[in-house]
């Protein structure tokens, strides 16, 4: 995993500049490209619902524009289609980022020993897992009461909107509210309107779990092109996935 971050670092010297949106184009995509989106699936206590579980909302839509904006606002080179694993498999120790959604959903995470051993171990030597829409405290105690089997030793922090996360690339204002595509401009699910981030650090500082709470990324990056879909909105979703992505790629 350090190789690969190593990778990501020599692309990323020189000038960066935002460029303008811009029809798909292959030739900014990589077979074996530097980054890939890897979406986690996970079993939740109450399996079902839409799309056959809430781990796969939004997919594959926003998991490719996320990419082509990758590939468009950054010199990262990218593969164009998402990576679909489980925590419990050996093959996310080949990636540094992971995102996983809608954890606090169906009564919460169902995590085998298997997948809390390995996502342990994958954390602790360099990854990075993102952790993005769900909303209020019922889903928050649903998501925090298996998963912090992980870390039973370390705290969930609120990041300050001064952490060096929010700055990687872009200049933002910490934690921003993304409304789902239900949402009214200016609210989230349920009248929420303040988004936070926490995080599980490292014994050095450096952030390995990242939860986007009472915001909805994936929205904003499902429905770019979605003429009721606030662009500000969508803007803001690719801004911070960004910065996540730098901060993992380069931490």
């Amino acid at each position: 995993m350090n190789t690969i971050k190593t990778l990501i670092i020599v692309a990323l010297i020189g000038s960066i500049q935002i460029v303008q949106a811009q029809d798909d184009n292959p030739d900014l995509y990589d077979i074996a490209g530097e980054f890939a989106f890897v979406r986690i699936q996970y079993d939740s206590y109450y399996d079902g619902g839409w799309y056959g579980g809430p781990w796969a909302t939004d997919f594959p839509a926003s998991d490719e524009n996320f990419l082509r904006g990758v590939a468009r606002l950054t010199n990262v080179r990218v593969m164009s289609k998402p990576v679909v694993l489980r925590f419990d498999s050996d093959e996310i120790f080949n990636y540094p980022f992971l995102y996983a959604l809608e954890m606090g959903r169906n009564g919460g995470l169902a995590l085998s020993p298997k997948e809390l051993e390995n996502l342990r171990e994958y954390l602790l030597r360099g990854g990075f897992l993102l952790i993005d829409d769900f909303w209020g405290v019922r889903q928050w105690d649903a998501f925090y009461a298996d998963f912090s089997r992980i870390f039973p030793d370390r705290e969930l922090i609120e990041l300050n909107a001064d952490h060096e996360i929010f700055h990687t690339f872009y200049d933002i204002d910490g934690p921003q509210m993304i409304p789902g595509r239900g949402g009214r401009q200016g609210f989230g699910q349920a009248g929420i309107n303040n988004a936070t981030n926490h995080a599980i650090l490292d014994d050095d500082g450096r952030v390995m779990v990242l939860v986007n709470w009472n915001s909805d990324m994936g929205d904003g990056w499902e429905h770019t092109y979605d003429q009721w879909y606030p662009t500000e909105y969508a803007n803001s979703a690719y801004r911070l996935g960004i910065n996540y992505l730098i901060y993992s790629l380069t931490h």
